[in-house]
């Protein structure tokens, strides 16, 4: 079975499914999948419903709740909610299309269905690659693994961090852990070291490592249905984060509507009550020097701001970030595809969006045009009217 433990995902979606219960618990949601590259997956869909039942089969075990719970920012009804838990099948359908396509939906309660995404990713990816590559090149991943640390071990680069946020789109479990282990290994894990953390929660208990994540794309687009109104939906994204961690979690995700929209929300509150943003699409080099520029008008200090980076990142970008940007903020940088799935072979470029909330179109407007995801037309244009946003 690929996915063996609940805890075999991203941090941050036990962080958000915590709002979820405190503050949403009646929200209902749709999820659709979307393979960005021409891969065949259709010939695998038994397979993958397979794991998906074996996924459903698991629940929480003792130490694992135990180590959520001794998380600040996690609370004790949390945990007894978590502890019974477990993810339906019912939620969960999967067809093959005869394009070779697969078509997969998540819909149901969010408080039941935020747990799928990330794990029914991995799997995709796990079985088309154990299918596609039976006798995988570890040794050419392992030479490029190598690569990597040494670039990062030079001269210069002692301060740089990177993070691990490859659990979704990786080659399979087993490389996802040797290439944690190497880095663990390789590269410093103390407070001052240059490997910072991993997003996966099962192996950061598993490793000793720090957990590392926030909120992500689905949590700002549900408030565009959960919120007063539409215009103010990105606020009341910000404000209801804020009640929950009281200044804990504070990295703000900056691209569900573009930069700018973005800037003219996150105003002077918001940029001294977060810790930082984080950066998932557009220029990178844009990104940090507007930040930079907002937080300075706003009359806040950049240099005691975070600005984390996690957008299709390579070792070399990361490097050239960290230079153009070191000693003016504090840079963090999680690394993702070029981590866990680089062997040689073509990565899946496969995501899962949140479609639609309590009944409503909800939607991205990134500034990377391909990264959106909503068939609505209609709503995507009410939208970019409502938030100033040009047409692509």
């Amino acid at each position: 079975m690929i996915i063996a433990s609940l805890l075999d995902t991203d941090l941050y979606k036990f962080t958000m499914m915590q709002v979820v219960l405190h503050q949403f618990p009646g929200a209902e949601v749709e999820y659709r999948f979307k393979c960005r590259n021409a891969a065949n997956l259709a010939p695998y869909v038994n397979e993958i419903r397979e794991e998906i039942r074996g996924l459903c089969s698991l629940r929480f075990q003792d130490a694992e709740l135990a180590y959520l719970k001794a998380m600040r920012f996690i609370k004790s009804d949390f945990i007894d909610f978590l502890g019974i838990f477990r993810l339906n099948e019912k939620y969960v359908s999967i067809t093959a299309l005869p394009s070779g396509e697969v078509e997969v939906s998540i819909k149901g309660p969010w408080l039941h269905t935020i747990l799928f995404e990330i794990p029914v990713l991995a799997i995709i990816n796990e079985v088309y690659f154990r299918n596609t590559q039976k006798q995988p090149s570890l040794a050419e991943g392992r030479a490029r693994l190598d690569i990597k640390i040494l670039e990062l071990q030079a001269d210069g680069l002692r301060e740089l961090k990177i993070a691990d946020y490859g659990t979704r789109r990786r080659f399979g479990k087993a490389w996802h852990e040797e290439v944690l282990r190497t880095l663990v290994t390789r590269l410093d894990t103390g407070v001052a070291g240059q490997f910072a953390g991993t997003s996966n929660v099962l192996f950061a208990m598993k490793l000793g490592l720090t957990p590392l994540g926030t909120m992500a794309h689905e949590y700002l687009q549900a408030c565009q249905a959960l919120g007063p109104r539409l215009r103010d939906s990105q606020v009341f994204g910000f404000e209801s984060w804020a009640k929950e961690y009281r200044g804990d979690l504070g990295i703000a995700l900056s691209d569900v509507y573009g930069m700018s929209a973005f800037l003219r929300d996150f105003d002077m509150y918001f940029c001294k009550l977060f810790d930082g943003a984080r950066h998932d699409s557009g220029d990178p080099f844009q990104w940090g020097e507007r930040m930079l520029a907002h937080y300075a008008q706003n009359r806040v200090d950049p240099k005691t701001k975070t600005l984390i980076f996690s957008d299709g990142l390579t070792v070399p970008r990361t490097i050239e970030l960290y230079q153009q940007f070191r000693g003016r903020c504090q840079l963090a940088f999680g690394i993702g595809t070029n981590l866990t799935n680089d062997l040689g072979y073509e990565p899946l470029q496969i995501v899962i969006k949140m479609i639609r909330c309590n009944g409503q179109p909800v939607a991205k407007l990134s500034d990377t045009p391909s990264k959106n995801m909503c068939n609505d037309e209609k709503y995507l244009a009410y939208l970019r009217q409502v938030f100033d946003i040009a047409q692509p």
